[in-house]
């Protein structure tokens, strides 16, 4: 029967906070500065992701609310196949319908249809406040991964701003560092090379 040896235990210790004889006041600045970069980007990111979700959702029940669904019928039977063209096929055809608005008036327009549907069919429209036809509104599942989309898009980019906002101070403090190390470097330079017998 083999043993296995104990193995040492090391505490890890983040090198910014350990004591160090050569750490300076503005080490730990920046490292503080860095800690709390990175909690604000994280939190910024989170919040503004939802605000976000919760604002495109919000857009998409205002827009449902303006609009109302109308039962129009097929003035003409829907071609067969969908014209060839270039971009966007969704496999429906245009076709003309007609219906009459809430104040009675009897009103026509060209909206998109399955393909080959018969005259006299019915179909579902969405017209505005002044009656004109509009696109489906995006509702139920489809209006919420949007919004989440939506949301996963804008957190990454408000953490990321907060963070280039923090790089920006990190390197004011690092520019300023390095000017001090060369003041301090006038000073001592030439002591050094006094003792090293000019050599250095």
């Amino acid at each position: 029967m083999t043993r296995t040896p104990p193995t040492a235990v090391t505490r890890v210790r983040l090198w910014r906070w350990r004591r160090n004889p050569l750490k300076r006041h503005s080490d730990v600045v920046e490292a503080w500065i860095v800690l709390a970069g990175w909690l604000l980007a994280v939190l910024v990111g989170i919040v503004a992701g939802l605000a976000a979700a919760q604002t495109s959702e919000s857009a998409f029940t205002e827009r449902l609310a303006r609009l109302h669904p109308v039962s129009a019928v097929l003035t003409d039977g829907a071609a067969r196949t969908p014209a060839a063209g270039g971009g966007y096929d969704d496999g429906r055809v245009w076709a003309t319908v007609r219906w009459t608005d809430a104040a009675g008036s009897v009103r026509t327009d060209q909206v998109k249809v399955a393909p080959g549907a018969p005259a006299g069919s019915r179909v579902t429209v969405w017209t505005d406040q002044a009656g004109r036809v509009v696109p489906a509104p995006v509702t139920g599942t489809a209006a919420d991964v949007q919004a989440a989309l939506t949301g996963a898009l804008v957190a990454p980019a408000a953490g990321a701003l907060v963070w280039g906002g923090v790089r920006l101070i990190r390197g004011s403090l690092i520019r300023r560092r390095m000017a001090e190390w060369d003041e301090e470097w006038k000073q001592i330079g030439p002591r050094w090379g006094n003792l090293s017998g000019g050599v250095g």
